[in-house]
């Protein structure tokens, strides 16, 4: 399914499951070829919807997707499936095989769908697994990516809350928690990180897996910040140097982070 560096995650998450795997999915039956009820787009992809979904909107060629998939070759062997691993994977949808790209964006939240993907979508016989495949794809949910920075990445907005150390926030989604961590706490969380120019440097988003440290551990503006949160919540911070690497190793200057505060440990 993913190519570049995703593609050696995918394939050693895939050997790894080999050896693993609790589960094998039967193919379905139309795995050796589409069949006359599937339809088929200008570059040959073709597809059926296995199950509706109840969105509206269609995830554009860049944001971030979470799925449920279970990839087949025409022969029927089970190569692939966040299913059996009972995990369902996020990536960008520009970083994926052509085939998945033009083919999840066809689809709406909630959606089950059925791809046949020929091998010119797919990995043009560079690689295993070779020929056309044969996904499932359930959409659980997108967002945009965060390789699209906010709006006010470049400067602290008129309605952003400050500190009395320099640091600005705003809160863009609410969370049901009550507590708030403190500054000797250990806490699991997603984020992204913006220069001004709107440049992402890090992101635990992009790479599917969420970040665990002491906030005792990291830039002082984290320190800070993260406290002012409850689980669940999402803010937007700008990070002056001062309070991040003061000018000390890149990146230089302030910085932006999206936080969603998952669990405080």
């Amino acid at each position: 399914m993913l190519k570049s560096a995703f593609t050696i995650v995918l394939l050693a998450a895939s050997a790894a499951a080999a050896q693993t795997t609790i589960k094998v999915i039967p193919p379905p039956a139309d795995v050796a070829a589409p069949p006359a009820d599937a339809k088929k787009t200008a570059s040959g992809l073709a597809s059926k919807v296995t199950e509706p979904g109840s969105g509206k909107t269609h995830p554009g060629k860049s944001d971030l997707v979470t799925v449920h998939y279970t990839g087949w070759t025409t022969d029927g062997k089970m190569f692939d499936s966040s299913v059996s691993r009972g995990k369902p994977a996020t990536f960008p949808l520009d970083r994926v095989i052509a085939g998945w790209t033009e083919g999840v964006q066809l689809m709406v939240q909630g959606e089950k769908r059925r791809f046949w993907i020929p091998e010119s979508l797919a990995y043009q016989g560079k690689r295993d697994p070779k020929g056309m495949l044969v996904f499932d794809v359930e959409l659980i949910s997108f967002a945009p990516s965060p390789t699209q920075p906010p709006p006010d990445v470049k400067a602290v907005p008129s309605d952003a809350k400050k500190t009395a150390s320099g640091l600005a926030y705003k809160v863009i989604q609410p969370g049901p928690g009550a507590r708030h961590p403190r500054a000797s706490s250990s806490v699991t969380v997603h984020y992204s990180g913006w220069t001004t120019d709107g440049k992402l440097f890090d992101s635990s988003v992009v790479r599917g897996e969420p970040a665990t440290f002491g906030l005792d551990g990291v830039i002082a503006g984290w320190t800070e910040g993260l406290q002012l949160m409850v689980e669940g919540e999402k803010t937007r911070f700008w990070i002056p140097q001062q309070l991040a690497y003061k000018g000390q190793s890149p990146p230089y200057g302030m910085l932006v982070f999206d936080v969603e505060l998952i669990k405080i440990n």
